[in-house]
């Protein structure tokens, strides 16, 4: 049945095998034999599976620690007991007016993610923790599908190439092959990014120093309570020291104009009584 196929598609001349739209026609009789292939397959791949569940897990994990540095190294023995990787790494050494911290993309096991976090957990103060898991079952169908289909439809574009006689036809067929094997490439690119991502959880971790750390919200006991007091006490007074610094000028100044009028004053009602 497809040689015979392919013998009415393909024979005659060019013009009349795919008339003024010849790719229409290619397309057409494409649709029609990719339909009927992959429908019972398609409709397996909507059915509620594994890919169901399978979800993208994100996090982002913030820890002051004594030496940021040191704490990459254990960061990354961590993650690679736990059999996954480190996909970049970034260290700031202290010096004199920089405090010292540490940036890692880990690729981590989904199946791990929760026992790392408690082992990096381990390694300071954990300032901030954030994890969002995005469901990707659809997509990952949706992906299965349609490359299957382009599969499908090489196989039958190539099958149709090898009986073709026509130069015209020859380039046609070689076109659509060459533009859908792209598509396919593109999408099985796709279909193994989203794998490692639901395969391989990613979280980025921050490593910093004391100093870089934010100062706390407010005191927790009497002494801190104490001391907070007397700073804003002695802070109070000293930005008070400074604003009559920057206005004393301008007080000498106005004070000296007010002396004047005030002379000025006096020597004009002691005058007018002389004059009368």
């Amino acid at each position: 049945m497809a040689v015979v196929a392919s013998a009415i598609l393909l024979s005659g001349c060019s013009a009349q095998q795919y008339g003024s739209g010849g790719d229409i026609a290619v397309d057409s009789a494409d649709g029609e034999v990719v339909s009927g292939g992959d429908t019972g397959e398609a409709g397996s791949a909507e059915e509620p599976g594994e890919a169901d569940r399978a979800v993208v897990i994100t996090g982002s994990i913030v820890i002051t620690v004594d030496d940021p540095i040191e704490a990459a190294t254990d960061a990354t023995a961590i993650v690679t007991e736990a059999g996954g990787r480190v996909d970049a790494r970034n260290e700031i050494a202290p010096r004199d007016d920089e405090e010292a911290s540490a940036t890692l993309t880990l690729r981590v096991p989904a199946d791990s993610v929760e026992e790392v976090r408690a082992q990096l957990a381990e390694l300071g103060d954990v300032d901030e923790t954030q994890f969002d898991a995005v469901e990707v079952g659809a997509t990952q169908r949706d992906l299965e599908v349609r490359i299957r289909t382009l599969r499908t439809s090489i196989a039958r574009y190539t099958d149709w190439l090898s009986d073709a006689t026509e130069t015209t036809d020859l380039i046609k067929l070689e076109t659509a092959i060459a533009d859908r094997q792209t598509q396919l490439e593109t999408l099985e690119a796709e279909q193994r990014a989203l794998a490692d991502q639901i395969a391989m959880s990613t979280i980025t971790l921050h490593l910093r120093s004391e100093g870089l750390a934010p100062p706390p919200e407010g005191p927790s006991s009497f002494v801190e309570g104490v001391a907070v007091g007397w700073n804003a006490f002695v802070g109070f007074w000293a930005g008070v020291a400074v604003a009559a610094g920057i206005g004393l000028p301008w007080l000498l100044l106005l004070g000296a104009i007010a002396a004047a009028i005030v002379v000025v004053v006096r020597r004009a009602s002691k005058e007018r009584p002389q004059e009368k």
